[in-house]
């Protein structure tokens, strides 16, 4: 759907993007993730055309948008991280004006918006003040108006940001009903543990560059990979031991009888014939278990870890 090509972006001496390169697919709804000062926000309004990068490209459907603005305007909605507040203006009104902004007017604008309005819920708020709407009410407003012009692309920057669970958990499932009519939708966040729910692909951004990028099915066989087992045995602790040890793939051994925590650097296949080695031993395994990790598991060994990072090869 969008391809973003050697991206780089400056304030004064600090490069905020150093050479980003990222792709998100159509119908994709991609999580993207990084520490503070990363570089997401700046990313985010150079594709939402709100900010001049210094290099790089932007191509949509094969055409560098950077160069042609209105092609970013057409194919994008942008909601910002920060809602403004509108004195004195209905929210029919709200959604009237950004729809004239998109050249769209009268019956037209009026049935758009009432559309968009009913399926954030918000039909029965047309005639409340903006200013008077709650923050959830707000975030769910502003996600309709990114919509209005009924963009392929929707750009979220930090939606749940300060929501309760509840509506969060209502955002959550309007994007994943847009996602599933075909709007391809890129959003960062902080809450690591919802993306890990709804989103197709993740993104790590840090320092400026994409330094980890896949599908969440990838992403957490990953961490999941890189988590110890875990093993209890009834009998022949020793004999586990000798066997361990001596395994090619087995890093690290820490004993706390019956369990043994061990480092194990194989996939799936190698633990099954890990724990075929150790019951054709003799020993008596009650349990063989890998450790489930998660998103921000992963997300704090990359950030934190930067010299002993699990995917090196993904660096640009």
């Amino acid at each position: 759907m969008f391809e973003v090509k050697n991206l780089c972006k400056n304030y004064g001496k600090f490069r905020a993007l150093n050479h980003l390169d990222m792709i998100v697919e159509e119908g994709e709804l991609f999580g993207f993730v990084g520490p503070n000062g990363a570089g997401k926000t700046t990313t985010l309004k150079i594709l939402a055309g709100l900010l001049k990068a210094d290099e790089g490209q932007v191509v949509i459907d094969g055409v560098n948008a950077l160069k042609q603005p209105n092609r970013l305007k057409e194919a994008i909605g942008y909601m910002p991280d920060f809602f403004g507040v509108y004195d004195n203006l209905r929210v029919s009104e709200y959604m009237e004006f950004y729809a004239a902004a998109y050249g769209i007017y009268g019956l037209q604008a009026r049935t758009q918006y009432r559309e968009l309005l009913d399926m954030v819920d918000l039909a029965d708020k047309e005639d409340f003040y903006v200013d008077g709407l709650s923050r959830g009410m707000k975030q769910r407003l502003c996600l309709a108006r990114a919509l209005i012009h009924n963009p392929k692309i929707l750009i979220l920057d930090e939606p749940a940001s300060g929501l309760d669970p509840r509506t969060r958990y209502q955002f959550r499932e309007i994007l994943k009903d847009l996602n599933t009519m075909g709007k391809t939708i890129l959003i960062s966040s902080h809450i690591l543990s919802e993306l890990s729910e709804m989103c197709t692909d993740i993104g790590i951004i840090d320092g400026g560059r994409m330094v980890l990028r896949g599908s969440m099915v990838e992403i957490l066989t990953m961490v999941n990979s890189a988590n110890p087992l875990e093993i209890v045995v009834c009998d022949k602790l020793d004999e586990a031991l000798k066997l361990l040890r001596r395994h090619k793939l087995v890093r690290t051994i820490s004993v706390d009888s019956p369990k043994i925590v061990v480092t194990f650097g194989g996939n799936q296949k190698d633990e099954a014939f890990l724990l075929k080695m150790l019951v054709e031993a003799g020993v008596m395994v009650n349990s063989f278990v890998r450790k489930q990790g998660s998103l921000e598991t992963l997300f704090m060994q990359i950030t934190e870890n930067k010299d002993e990072r699990l995917v090196s090869s993904n660096e640009a």
